[in-house]
């Protein structure tokens, strides 16, 4: 076998491989004795037939393309480990010819990552204040969610609460058909069809109403689509929210042990304060990686970003898959293929891919590190409160892949919380010490976890 290789841009490397015409002739024995034992050649018992037979029986090319299967993996493995090559993933094989029989492989390598002088970042946190009108916001959405709905004897408005006898129908198709329908008319609703509801403004009490309207582009059924529907509409009941007076008797109603309005008011002050905090928290967090991202040199294999799209995608799946939806059904209804869907997550991953790698880079450099116990501990924190769910996840995170992965994240979390003190300028670092490193990466790509948590409510 001879070897030739070549380092190409991506963290790449370039194996040319040509086989010895005895390493040829030994791979295609060996294809022979495979076939013979599968091949029925007339005239002779299975296994039986002699190899001059065998090839004019299933032709020589069959009997390369089956020696060429187990020729060119072997060879390719056996010089990667000569070359001391570390591969992080399968490489492109190309036969660029078959006599001599040689071969083109690309072989994905460890990514490198330069650091820039990242400690001497100094980024100004935003500050945090909540203005009176979103207080107000609250306090009328409280206000609203807390009406009850009484009859009026008027013609209908926006935001009503109604009862209707509805039927509709297209191209003599019916489509809808209800009897006593509570509906709330809302601008903009999409059910039954987008401007179905303002058709109801003006209408009143037991009036009958008839109109039509065009079918959306991509409705469902598509040989109706952009079809005219035609609605046929009995107005019963109307009702509208009577909003409740602003008083410590509201406050008392929300029903969460607040006696004033003021203590209501507190409140929700309080939590748009935290979530405002937790916002401005993590636009910083993503402030600081993208400042430290900016600051390094890096280059991957492009393999790293067609895995990170296969994850984004998967994730895709199991989200539609909690609404019953499958993947196809969504491409089909934004009129998408997988490969444009891939092509619109390229960005998104290419520069998760980029900061997982610095992160990890970083971790390495600051010698960032998690212990069994907080593993453990966050394995306690994750199941507290999830009942049988919360068995399943502890047996889940007995497996050692499981805790390996649980340990990047949280490696990754102590790593955004140190930059984090860098950038603020909360750190301390011995005078003169330099930051500049350069070299070899894990590829860890989708490892890095946000540590933002969720919206608390704002009462």
């Amino acid at each position: 076998m001879k070897v030739s290789t070549e380092k190409i841009e991506n963290s790449q490397m370039v194996l040319e491989v040509e086989a010895e015409p005895e390493e040829v002739a030994r791979s295609l024995e060996e294809a022979y004795r495979r076939l013979v034992g599968r091949a029925e050649v007339p005239g002779f018992r299975r296994g039986k037939a002699p190899r001059a037979m065998l090839e004019r029986y299933i032709g020589r090319e069959a009997l390369l393309e089956e020696a060429l299967e187990h020729l060119v993996p072997d060879l390719l493995n056996q010089a990667i480990a000569e070359q001391g090559i570390e591969a992080i993933a399968q490489p492109e094989v190309e036969i660029t010819q078959v006599d001599p029989v040689s071969f083109k492989a690309t072989v994905p390598v460890r990514p490198t990552v330069e650091l820039g002088h990242y400690r001497e970042l100094s980024i100004a946190t935003e500050p945090v204040a909540v203005a009176e009108e979103e207080v107000n916001k609250v306090i009328e959405q409280l206000r609203y969610q807390h009406a009850p709905w009484e009859p009026v004897e008027r013609p209908i408005k926006l935001d009503d609460l109604v009862t209707i006898d509805v039927a509709g129908s297209a191209e003599g198709k019916p489509l809808l058909d209800r009897k006593d329908l509570q509906f709330q008319v809302l601008q903009g609703l999409p059910f039954p069809v987008t401007g179905f509801a303002e058709k109801l403004e003006g209408l009143e009490k037991g009036q009958d109403s008839e109109f039509s309207i065009s079918l959306p582009a991509d409705y469902g059924a598509s040989e109706l689509a952009g079809k005219e529907c035609l609605f046929k509409v009995r107005v019963g009941e109307i009702k509208e929210k009577k909003l409740p007076e602003l008083d410590d008797e509201f406050a008392k109603s929300i029903g969460q042990g607040f006696e004033t309005l003021d203590a209501l008011t507190d409140s929700v002050m309080s939590n748009l304060r935290l979530m405002s905090q937790e916002r401005a928290r993590r636009r910083y967090e993503e402030k600081v990686i993208d400042a430290v991202v900016e600051l390094s040199s890096v280059e991957f294999p492009p393999i790293l970003v067609e895995q990170e799209i296969d994850r984004l995608i998967a994730a895709q799946e199991r989200k539609l898959g909690e609404s019953r939806l499958s993947l196809e059904d969504y491409l089909r209804s934004r009129k998408k293929s997988k490969e444009e869907l891939r092509e619109e997550f390229r960005p998104v991953a290419s520069r998760q891919v980029t900061g997982s790698l610095v992160l990890a880079k970083v971790a390495e450099v600051e010698e960032l590190a998690v212990t069994d116990e907080e593993i453990e501990e966050e394995v306690v924190a994750m199941v507290q409160g999830e009942g049988e769910r919360g068995e399943e996840l502890r047996k889940l995170f007995q497996s050692a892949a499981a805790r390996q992965s649980l340990e990047r994240v949280l490696v990754t979390r102590k790593t955004v919380k140190r930059l984090v003190e860098i950038a603020s300028g909360e750190a301390e670092y011995i005078s003169g010490e330099d930051n500049a490193t350069s070299g070899e990466a894990k590829a860890t790509s989708g490892e890095a976890e946000s540590t933002s948590s969720g919206e608390s409510g704002v009462v």
